[in-house]
Order: C-alpha cells, then sequence, then structure tokens
C-alpha cells in the first residue's frame, strides 16, 4: 500500500493530460477485458484524478465517466515522464528492462505512464470493482480496526491481510504492525481485548507513518533484523519463522503474545 500510495502521488502529474494511444503488449495482463477493448475504451479520455484504495490505484477519466484500475502487485512500479519515484523493490529484480512494460498511456503532449512488471504479478483492468474493499488501512479508526477483526477466529494477520476488511496491508506490513503492537500473528483476530485493539491501532497508524517517510514497506525494523541476524531488535530473542495465511511469517516468540 505505501508503494501504491508514491504512485498515487506520482500519477497525479497526468492529471489533466488527454490518452493519445495505449500500448498493451501483454493480453495476460490486462484482466476482465480484451486489450483492444481496454486500448479503445480510454483513449482520447482525459485523466480528471488519481486515487487510491489500498493496493489499488484508479484513475478516473471524464470526470469519472470511466475508471482504469491499476495493480502492482509485489513487483509492479510506475514510471511517469521516463521517471520512477520507486527504484527498488523487495520482490523484484534489481534490473529495470524497458521490456518488462506491461501497460502504457501515452498522452497528447508527448508524455507518457508506464506499469513496469517483471513477474508480471499485477494487472489492468476497466470499471475495478472498489467495493469488495474494505476500508484504507492509512486512514482506518480505532471503531474500523476494531470491526474488521469482529469476532472471526483466523488469524490475526490474515485478518489484517483479508483486503475486504482492511484494503492495503500487505504481508511485510503486517510482520511490522503486529510486532510493534506485541501481539503474536496466529491469535484468533477477534479475541483481543480492548486495549490490545488499541495497541493494533496505534501501531498501524504508526508503522504506516514511519514506514512511508522511510520509503516504503521493506524498510521496517522486523525486515531489517531478519536480513541482519534475525534477532528481535527490542529484546534480542531469535526470531521465529512460521507461515500464517499461506505467507511466510516472522515474529519475536517473548513478547508477542
Amino acid at each position: 500500500m505505501l508503494e501504491v500510495e508514491v504512485y498515487r502521488r506520482q500519477a497525479a502529474r497526468v492529471v489533466g493530460r488527454t490518452i493519445a494511444a495505449v500500448d498493451a503488449p501483454d493480453a495476460w495482463f490486462v484482466k476482465a477485458y480484451e486489450p483492444d477493448d481496454v486500448v479503445a475504451a480510454v483513449t482520447g479520455r482525459r485523466v480528471d484524478a488519481a486515487r487510491r484504495l489500498g493496493k489499488l490505484l484508479v484513475l478516473d477519466l471524464d470526470d469519472g465517466d470511466l475508471r482504469l484500475g491499476l495493480r502492482f502487485g509485489m513487483t509492479g512500479r510506475l514510471i511517469v515522464d521516463g521517471g520512477a519515484e520507486i527504484d527498488r523493490l523487495e520482490y523484484s529484480s534489481g534490473r529495470d528492462e524497458p521490456a518488462w512494460d506491461r501497460f502504457t498511456l501515452r498522452f497528447t503532449d508527448g508524455s507518457d505512464l508506464r506499469l513496469r512488471d517483471p513477474r508480471r504479478l499485477g494487472g489492468v483492468t476497466l470499471e475495478p470493482d472498489e467495493d469488495r474493499l474494505g476500508v484504507d488501512a492509512l486512514g482506518a479508526t480505532r471503531a474500523d480496526v476494531a470491526a474488521a477483526l469482529g469476532t472471526s477466529r483466523v488469524p490475526l494477520k490474515a485478518r489484517l491481510m483479508d483486503q475486504a476488511h482492511l484494503a492495503g496491508i500487505g504481508n511485510l506490513l503486517a510482520d511490522e504492525i503486529l510486532w510493534r503492537a506485541g501481539l503474536d500473528p496466529v491469535r484468533p483476530a477477534g479475541a483481543l481485548d480492548d486495549g490490545e485493539v488499541t495497541a493494533l491501532h496505534q501501531a498501524m497508524q504508526e508503522t504506516l507513518a514511519e514506514l512511508m517517510a522511510r520509503g516504503g514497506s521493506h524498510t521496517g525494523d522486523m525486515r531489517q533484523a531478519v536480513e541482519l541476524d534475525g534477532l528481535c531488535p527490542r529484546d534480542g530473542a531469535a526470531l521465529v519463522r512460521r507461515r500464517v495465511g499461506g505467507r511466510t511469517t516472522w515474529s519475536c516468540p517473548v513478547h508477542q503474545r
């Protein structure tokens, strides 16, 4: 989500520009529609807004008459006017190849917007279903977090990453948030008491603000500890590696309860 918020700010530069042409060379990357249909639908349209909901970037075209949704997965980056605000992603390649441009909007003034994705984990679609996403984590209130947890018995980390309840939290962010909140990722989501819900919400807001300023989800204290020595930065205990909700998960066995 943090990376997509950077992309949203970057995409704001193209607001007011008119799409002259579209390159969609990878048919698999265009979801739910034929590439030619997407090209025909957006060509000649004006970009009026760039919005983000969770990990979804939405370009509103012609006063909202049409919406173009861009998803970046773990390896997609946005390039606007030849420049990228994010040079490196945790799970992407260290190389930067124009051949990985999966979707490009070319504007009448000669500028362009590109989605570059080496592993093809993202995608583009028309009229994305925003109703399927929960409240955006970046602006979530404590009440929103409590409602997202509900009485669910699924593991806490899995619930945090369920985009239908809280939109935007990915694997690295979830580990960092739970480490800061002192909560075990495998606890039932609905079993937290009031104080723990408050701690979770505070940790979420703190983590999102701090890692945004640092430059992305991969800059968390937990991730750096995993790469450095595998020891908890808070108490020095050996971090534990598990799979929770199908994702590799790191946590501290001492202070995360």
